[in-house]
């Protein structure tokens, strides 16, 4: 156990740099391939893997999205515009352990609609950790950001879920953003690492498979966001690694 969380703290803290690194990176002009090319630059740099690109099928270190599409969005020639908002999804391998993040951010001028949309996620994500404790259960999390998320007028996705994390960069049991009664059974223990990930959007959540084969987007076409961290469960209560 203490190889694992030596490890995953290490390779949490090089990915933390990067995502920030990349949210700087990913402005006005560049191409999603150009953020691509930056993601596996720095992921090389820091001596670690690019572990989305171990997924089968998948050949990229990042998923990034704009506006409509919230996850799995391949890199392409796309150019970010002034006022899109541009969602990075990143993991790295460290040691043959995995670390996941993600982050929602405007490229360029913002408004006070879409602060208040981003900021809706970032209070939900930081709620759904503070409930990561020993004895709490997997219903907790998941009730936690769907209320929060509706209580700021907004609709989480019921079709999307973080999940743990560890060897494998998806583990079971997966952390769904609308409860399920069944999760109150799948109690947190101490040393449980997890990819606690909060998905939304301004309209409705109901999602479709892009023309690309990878991205989802929503039906609505109205924006999404997400905010996702490793998050480590100590005896102290839950430390965020990412």
């Amino acid at each position: 156990m203490s190889d694992k969380i030596t490890a995953m703290r290490q390779g949490g803290a090089k990915l933390k740099i990067i995502k920030k690194q990349l949210e700087d990176f990913a402005q006005v002009g560049r191409t999603f391939m150009d953020v691509e090319n930056e993601a596996q630059r720095l992921i090389k740099e820091a001596g670690a893997v690019p572990n989305f690109s171990l997924v089968p099928d998948y050949h990229w270190a990042i998923c990034i999205n704009k506006n409509e599409g919230i996850v799995h969005g391949i890199p392409n020639q796309t150019v970010i515009k002034d006022g899109d908002l541009i969602s990075i999804d990143l993991g790295l391998l460290w040691d043959g352990w995995n670390l996941d993040t993600s982050i929602s951010f405007v490229a360029g001028k913002s408004n006070y609609q879409l602060d208040a949309f981003l900021e809706a996620g970032r209070h939900a994500l930081e709620k759904t950790i503070a409930h990561a404790q020993a004895g709490n259960n997997i219903h907790d999390l998941s009730h936690m950001i769907e209320k929060t998320i509706r209580k700021a007028g907004y609709s989480p996705s019921y079709q999307l879920a973080g999940h743990y994390i560890g060897r494998e960069l998806h583990e079971e049991p997966l952390i769904p953003n609308v409860p399920s009664k069944g999760d109150r059974k799948k109690i947190i223990k101490v040393g449980d690492t997890m990819a606690i990930e909060v998905m939304y959007a301004q309209g409705d959540c109901d999602l479709v498979l892009g023309s690309d084969g990878w991205t989802y987007e929503t039906y609505d076409r109205s924006l999404t966001a997400l905010f996702e961290e490793t998050v480590l469960i100590t005896e102290d209560g839950p430390e965020i690694l990412t």
